[in-house]
């Protein structure tokens, strides 16, 4: 781990976020096996991955930036609040957008397939952003010198974010196949989905070194952004088989990510 530690921080996030983006190649990549994937299996990993992200956005993001804002002298809470609630709103109007363009296009009947394959995808790689960038403010911040901050817990948040990261790979290639495209095209499209989160990885990086005026604004951005796509995209998904494998999936996830980052932190 040692010379994973000695690395440049962009670089750290770079692998991390490639490593995510496997995980989504290895989800779209079971649309050369089957056409579908057994939903019960599919709900605990996304409960699991959900206790992951809610756990990591307190420890890992929100708690490091109320400490580092009262070291910065400001008001304890302030930027913490605006970030979390920015973050949040940049999901959340990211899907009404999407919703928006469906609504608008859903009277053209010989491009309704198309249309609804490319939303997929676009809702997808929307919400791959902020995880990203998640990824990069963790391991940024830890090069700053952020309070909090731990590798243990920059390397878990990716893992966690990581296994989430399968059922999306899935969720677009799978859909696709069923629309016609060819098995190699829908792995394809559900790959390039996570490309995205090694590039917002490093912008997250790049702001966190230059500007560190404004990490414990980024960190609750990531913070928000992961608690809303846990409340509105992997909670609901998650329950809609079995309550009781997602809930079981969420409190496992959530203890791992609390006794890493606290314990090993």
């Amino acid at each position: 781990m040692d010379w994973f530690d000695n690395l440049n921080p962009a670089i750290q996030a770079l692998i991390a976020t490639i490593f995510t983006w496997g995980v989504t190649a290895l989800g779209a990549v079971t649309v050369c096996f089957f056409k579908k994937v057994n939903k019960k299996v599919l709900n605990t990993i996304l409960g699991f991955s959900a206790g992951v992200m809610i756990a990591a956005s307190f420890w890992s993001l929100l708690a490091p930036a109320i400490d580092l804002s009262e070291e910065l002298g400001y008001i304890a809470w302030i930027l913490p609040a605006t970030g979390f609630a920015t973050g949040g709103l940049f999901v959340l109007l990211s899907d009404r957008f999407l919703d928006k363009v469906l609504k608008g296009k859903s009277d053209l009947k010989s491009a309704v397939s198309l249309k609804r394959s490319i939303l997929l995808i676009s809702a997808i790689t929307i919400h791959n952003i902020p995880e990203g960038m998640a990824i990069g403010v963790a391991f940024g911040g830890i090069a700053s010198g952020t309070p909090g901050m731990s590798l243990i817990a920059a390397i878990m948040l990716a893992v966690g974010i990581g296994i989430q990261n399968f059922p999306e790979g899935a969720a677009v290639s799978l859909p696709l196949r069923n629309e016609g495209f060819s098995r190699l095209k829908s792995f394809m499209w559900g790959q390039a989905s996570g490309l995205v989160e090694p590039i917002a990885a490093v912008i997250g990086v790049v702001l966190v070194l230059t500007v560190r005026s404004i990490l414990p604004f980024l960190l609750a951005f990531a913070a928000g952004a992961m608690i809303a796509v846990a409340a509105r995209e992997l909670l609901p998904e998650s329950i809609q088989e079995n309550k009781n494998l997602a809930t079981l999936g969420l409190i496992a996830g959530f203890i791992l990510m609390m006794v890493l980052d606290v314990a090993l932190g």
